[in-house]
């Protein structure tokens, strides 16, 4: 699983993420971000040229040396400075209240022990600023959720840790943020419907 995880599932999520239905999602985040950002799961990059004048500097997370590589690579499309810290969400190394704030997007899917990513988050972001999410998760419809729920152990060894379920919802305000705004639904189109439920929005620590 070395190889498949090391060299081939970042090139898979680089070409997966950049499904132009995504697009829309990913533009509205990004742009609503402000002052010193902490990017959580950087991935290959393909946020960076969405940031704008806003941004003050961005701090790129990424736990897979390959993936930082790979966002090295075009962080120069960026309208800001990039800065990357390759560590995991569940042990951000910055100081506590640092940044202005957090952008996950289809990142707490894989995150092996999110609730813990989510108290870090709180950590380091300050009073009054905001974590901008767009993720994918647990769908309302129970047909639905059923397949969600028998995928996930399949879908989760060969997609780096992906879980169709989660609900993010919850996980969010479970870890003492309150929601400001959320969007949920299926992404238009013939796509497959577990994978396909999203959540929106922005929240603040309480």
């Amino acid at each position: 699983m070395g190889f498949y995880n090391d060299v081939i599932l970042p090139r898979l999520c680089d070409l997966a993420m950049r499904n132009a239905q995504l697009l829309p999602f990913r533009e509205r985040v990004i742009g609503a971000a402000e002052g010193r950002v902490l990017e959580i799961g950087v991935g290959s990059g393909l946020n960076l040229p969405f940031y704008r004048s806003s941004v003050q500097e961005v701090l790129a997370l990424e736990p897979s040396p390959r993936l930082v590589r790979m966002a090295r690579g075009v962080s120069h499309q960026a309208k800001t400075p990039v800065s990357f810290l390759e560590a995991s969400a569940e042990a951000i190394p910055l100081d506590q209240h640092c940044v202005d704030t957090i952008v996950t997007t289809w990142t707490m899917c894989s995150i092996p022990h999110a609730a813990t990513a989510l108290a870090e988050m709180r950590r380091v972001l300050r009073p009054g600023g905001k974590l901008l999410f767009v993720e994918h998760g647990q769908a309302p419809d129970a047909g639905v959720r059923w397949w969600q729920d028998r995928l996930t152990p399949v879908w989760k060894c060969c997609s780096g840790g992906c879980h169709l379920n989660r609900p993010i919802r919850s996980m969010i305000e479970g870890a003492g943020f309150a929601i400001d705004r959320i969007e949920t639904g299926y992404i238009p189109g013939p796509g497959p419907r577990p994978m396909t439920f999203m959540y929106e929005g922005s929240a603040r620590p309480n």
